[in-house]
């Protein structure tokens, strides 16, 4: 049998403390925790996770893989639930104001978040989430539902949505104010949306039927840019302008696909444990979460991890 010394020209290292900057391929021998470890760069993996406490969909989500929270969704009637999200569990906080389903959030992490928009019937309401209280603000110029959101609680875009005069509106949100801007190209509701409010993107939807056209947001203009490889409605993604995520989709066929986008194309990896349609996402393009909001045939409540690039694991040497 070959040996690692003969593959890798030297013997597996023995140290006290994992290496601070491992390089690809390395292996060593922890000798404080009794393991051998290696490091690769992982092309992408979903992992189970814990269960959200009420199972809903339809709901809105803000924050990072590690520290997120949901809001809102359905059934009937409509939720006003919150959950935050430690890295570890899920735990029921203060409820929002207004219940509603339908609405979009977003936020930077599980202390500081904005919701706006649901329904029904179609409202333009905003709340403020300060990490222990929601507080209404000063609401949407133009009541909807199944619309976008990008960025923090104090400077965020809301666009696209329903009902159909609406579809392309864009507002931009200052912290105190929602104002109109550029709308967009294309019509589109329940589409995957993340970024910032200078810098955004918006991927498939439906309106008609299911789409794959991408626009980006520039702070003053959309713009069309590459497609989806798989045209889908009720995605759901993550990340910035120049590293994304799209996941999950509706019809089921492409429901569990999941796409990285890299500022300039979409390229597909690997798929959701469970297919999803219009799942809560949250985190960044190394780092995400999906959570919820499966089909009906599926638990309501499932959560699973992303992640992708440098990886630490552990060998089984029995």
């Amino acid at each position: 049998m070959t040996t690692y010394k003969e593959i890798r020209g030297t013997n597996i290292e023995a140290v006290a403390s994992d290496p601070s900057n491992p390089v690809e391929g390395q292996v060593w021998y922890n000798t404080t925790s009794d393991v051998v470890k290696g490091f690769y760069i992982s092309l992408g993996a979903w992992s189970t996770s814990v269960p959200i406490n009420t199972d809903r969909s339809q709901f809105a989500a803000a924050g990072i893989q590690t520290s997120s929270l949901i809001f809102g969704g359905s059934p009937t009637p409509t939720a006003a639930q919150t959950e935050l999200w430690n890295g570890t569990t899920w735990t029921e906080v203060n409820d929002l104001q207004t219940g509603r389903e339908r609405l979009a959030g977003c936020g930077a992490t599980n202390t500081a978040a904005l919701a706006f928009g649901g329904q029904p019937p179609e409202l333009a309401i905003t709340e403020n989430w300060n990490g222990t209280n929601w507080t209404e603000v000063n609401d949407l110029n133009e009541a909807r539902a199944s619309l976008g959101a990008a960025g923090i609680n104090t400077a965020a875009l809301a666009f696209g949505g329903d009902p159909g005069p609406k579809l392309q509106l864009t507002e931009s949100w200052n912290g105190s104010n929602w104002t109109a801007v550029n709308p967009m190209v294309n019509t589109r509701i329940e589409f995957a949306s993340f970024g910032t409010n200078t810098a955004a993107i918006a991927a498939g939807g439906n309106q008609v039927s299911p789409k794959a056209k991408t626009e980006l947001w520039n702070g003053t203009n959309w713009t069309e840019v590459n497609v989806l490889n798989s045209a889908r409605a009720r995605v759901s993604g993550a990340g910035t302008s120049t590293a994304g995520i799209a996941f999950g989709g509706d019809p089921s066929s492409v429901a569990g696909l999941t796409e990285l986008w890299n500022g300039t194309n979409w390229t597909e990896t690997t798929d959701l444990n469970v297919i999803r349609e219009k799942p809560g996402a949250t985190g960044t393009q190394p780092a995400a979460l999906a959570i919820g909001r499966n089909p009906s045939s599926f638990p309501l409540g499932q959560t699973e991890a992303w992640n992708l690039g440098p990886q630490t694991v552990t060998f089984d040497v029995s």
